[in-house]
């Protein structure tokens, strides 16, 4: 009779759920596409959506030049909201019930993961929008919503 064993193995996370990988990806969104380094949580869950798929990064470069954004709705994450409490509980950011601002802490924490050239691609697609999608273009959408 045949027999069947099993080993117990560690399973690899994936990186979208790793919290290091997501403050860093977030923290650079302050840092690179959002004035005065503040951006509400909602237009976070939008660059956290936008930045999964390059489809939509396409989409969203287009919502930069037209000055209108055209998702009906995008995904919210959980683990948006997780890496922002870690990160406002390690002095990254500071956090109010409507914005979520970048400290000094924060940006020092940028400059090396950019250093370090861990976020390439995602820093140069940042870089790339500036602060072309506003708080405004956001605050439109989400009306719609309601």
């Amino acid at each position: 009779m045949a027999t069947l064993e099993f080993n117990v193995r560690p399973s690899s996370v994936l990186p979208d759920h790793r919290p290091l990988f997501k403050i860093t990806q977030l923290l650079l969104v302050l840092l690179l596409s959002s004035r005065g380094r503040k951006s509400s949580l909602v237009r976070l869950q939008l660059f956290n959506w936008v930045l999964k798929e390059d489809a939509r990064r396409e989409k969203l470069v287009r919502a930069a030049k037209s000055q209108e954004i055209d998702f009906p709705a995008w995904g919210l994450d959980p683990t948006v909201q997780t890496a922002m409490t870690l990160a406002a509980a390690d002095g990254l950011i500071t956090a109010t019930a409507k914005t979520v601002t970048l400290t000094d802490k924060g940006s020092t924490f940028c400059q090396r993961a950019l250093e370090e050239q861990l976020y390439d691609e995602d820093a140069a697609y940042l870089r790339s929008l500036k602060t072309s999608i506003t708080e405004k273009m956001v605050d439109n959408i989400v009306e719609k919503w309601v």
